[in-house]
């Protein structure tokens, strides 16, 4: 396994990025990278699980404001994203091994009384965590995300952005996630997804991520995925949808939440206007507010 790691001098400019780097060493050998700001004797945890193919920068307009509100924040990057190790071979990233290496970042960190903010492939491993792991979460929310068990055709948009990560020549990290926002982002903020990025041998991760959703029922996930959907149609706690209103890739899938699981009863569920996939980056302030309140109204 060829393990490579982005030199720091790669995040030296990078905009409205201030926090000083964690690492958690995993028992594979690989370095996790996570931020950890905020209240750290706090009781309540609040993380923030990227997707593909961004990085903790992603969240870097909503930790200041969650970590004023009092509350402990932590914001990894996912193994072959951001500050975290990159392996070179993709056939080292399946699914499973995903989930088994933000598992052991949760437990490792202890996090207990967690409130859950998860975002595309964030809502992919974090609800099967969440299902698996159940005693050390709070409360949850979930944008732009599902859990998918190729039980349901994929939308075609989501199968033009899996055959164009496959077959583009140049898999421009910065100019996708510009493009998932409504409103574009500056060359400061293309280049800070680039950043991770050097050159192309770092991107399997990056790469191969959109294959590997379920989307057939034969897939190695698709079993886990059930399992985990036999819990989250059991779960009582407090769940709250918050998705865009300009995504066509999850379009809907706020609905399907609020209707099988039954700790959405009654909260605020929001649409996010003026938002595209990576809502984040659209309307951070918004979704801060919100999570604050979703604590507030559900102690």
């Amino acid at each position: 396994m060829q393990i490579l790691r982005t030199p720091e001098s790669a995040f030296a400019q990078l905009k409205d990025y201030p926090f000083a780097p964690n690492y958690l060493l995993l028992q594979t050998g690989l370095q996790m990278h996570y931020v950890e700001e905020g209240n750290l004797q706090s009781e309540e945890t609040i993380l923030l699980l990227h997707g593909e193919p961004t990085w903790s920068y992603l969240y870097r307009k909503m930790i200041p404001l969650l970590a004023q509100a009092g509350y402990r924040v932590i914001a990894p990057d996912l193994i072959g994203f951001g500050k975290s190790d990159k392996i070179v071979e993709k056939e080292h990233y399946t699914y499973q091994q995903h989930v088994s290496w933000l598992t052991e970042l949760v437990q490792k960190l202890n996090l207990q009384n967690i409130t859950l903010f998860c975002q595309d492939w964030g809502g992919l491993l974090g609800l099967r965590i969440v299902a698996e792991n159940p005693d050390r979460f709070k409360r949850v929310v979930a944008a732009n995300t599902f859990l998918p068990t190729g039980d349901i055709a994929p939308s075609e948009a989501f199968l033009q952005w899996q055959q164009f990560s496959q077959n583009t020549p140049n898999f421009e990290v910065g100019k996708i996630v510009s493009k998932g926002c409504v409103k574009p982002l500056d060359q400061a903020g293309i280049s800070a997804y680039d950043a991770p990025f050097p050159e192309d041998s770092y991107k399997a991760a990056a790469r191969i991520f959109p294959t590997l959703v379920p989307t057939n029922p034969q897939d190695p996930a698709t079993l886990p995925n059930r399992n985990a959907w036999q819990v989250l149609q059991q779960w009582q706690k407090p769940f709250l949808t918050a998705f865009s209103d300009s995504d066509p890739i999850t379009r809907g899938g706020d609905r399907f939440f609020q209707k099988v699981i039954p700790g959405t009863k009654d909260q605020k569920h929001i649409t996010v206007e003026q938002a595209g996939h990576f809502l984040q980056e659209d309307q951070p302030e918004l979704l801060a507010k919100t999570i604050i309140q979703f604590i507030q109204d559900n102690p």
